[in-house]
């Protein structure tokens, strides 16, 4: 069974990869009593951390329910990166989490997150570094490589490790790819099969049934699955991957009741942490999922992901659970 240096996981962990504006407190408890091994943080600028900025603080929110949970940070700036891993410390997370994989362009365009992997010496540099001025453990998650013509993943995953990295997760695309075609897990298989690898390979991208998950395991041979979009909005996939995984057999959807009740839940512990406005807002992204398949829903659904009152939202939800109640959403599965 892998470990992330003394943490003890079970045989293929499922791990909930750290989403901005997804993965916060609220999202990251509902996982975990779905069935999520390994929880992870938003990603939190360095610059961010060490400038005291609010939103990157609150970020750093963490409850003893969740663990083992591991805060990601980003960043190009070796002075900023170490600063930053003494403020997260302060955190007490089980583990500190690199990212080296984010594509978006704000990131990328100050050589952080998937931006480092055009100056792989300097990601490994940073690494070792974070490594040295920590005890708790260092992870990295990033991608493939910058395009196709640079995958290197193999020998850059085993430098990481040399220098004291103590897992990584590796997303199956590239950066020019972002989010388009479908992830490749073939390299990732490669940076398992490498007989000098012994830190857990963890494959993240397109795990989207358990169908994926049993491949990513059995045919792959990867130690676990960091599941991401599948749980937007479907904090459920991961028991339902755990349930497949133990009978071979699909575990039944959640019903009506339940999903208003997860909603309403996600939506109360949101406005709890972020306050009215942004507990509102930041909630929305989700609904689509949670209700995804009822037919003629359209007008409550654009209740939910207008209403700037939560009131209102919630009223959305009764309405929902009385005229959808009986909704099968087994047989809306195709």
């Amino acid at each position: 069974m892998p470990k992330i240096g003394d943490i003890q996981l079970p045989d293929f962990p499922l791990l909930l990869a750290p989403m901005e504006d997804v993965s916060d407190p609220p999202f990251r408890a509902l996982c975990k009593e779905q069935g999520a091994d390994v929880v992870y943080t938003e990603f939190i600028s360095s610059e961010g951390l060490i400038r005291d900025a609010a939103k990157s603080v609150m970020k750093l929110d963490i409850y003893e329910k969740e663990r083992p949970v591991g805060i990601q940070i980003f960043g190009a700036n070796l002075e900023s990166m170490l600063r930053s891993v003494e403020i997260v410390e302060k955190s007490r997370p089980d583990i500190i989490d690199i990212n080296f994989g984010c594509p978006v362009k704000k990131v990328v365009s100050k050589g952080a997150g998937a931006g480092i992997l055009k100056d792989i010496d300097l990601m490994v540099s940073l690494t070792k570094a974070m490594v040295e001025h920590t005890n708790l453990p260092i992870t990295v998650k990033t991608r493939l490589g910058w395009d196709h013509d640079s995958i290197k993943i193999v020998e850059v995953a085993e430098r990481l490790q040399d220098v004291g990295c103590k897992a990584i997760a590796i997303h199956g695309r590239t950066r020019a790819q972002m989010y388009k075609g479908d992830a490749d897990w073939k390299p990732i298989a490669d940076v398992k099969n490498n007989q000098r690898m012994h830190i857990p390979v963890f494959g993240n991208g397109d795990v989207n049934t358990p169908e994926a998950a049993i491949k990513m395991r059995d045919e792959y041979g990867l130690d676990g699955a960091m599941i991401g979009r599948a749980s937007i909005g479907y904090p459920w996939f991961f028991n339902e991957v755990k349930h497949y995984f133990k009978t071979g057999t699909h575990k039944a959807p959640p019903t009506m009741q339940e999903r208003v009740d997860a909603a309403r839940r996600h939506l109360q512990m949101s406005i709890d942490w972020k306050g009215e406005k942004l507990g509102v807002f930041e909630t929305r992204r989700h609904y689509t999922n949670y209700f995804k398949g009822i037919p003629n829903f359209k007008e409550h659904r654009m209740k939910m992901v207008t209403s700037d009152d939560s009131v209102d939202v919630f009223s959305a939800f009764d309405e929902v659970l009385e005229k959808f109640g009986d909704y099968d959403f087994a047989s809306s599965i195709d």
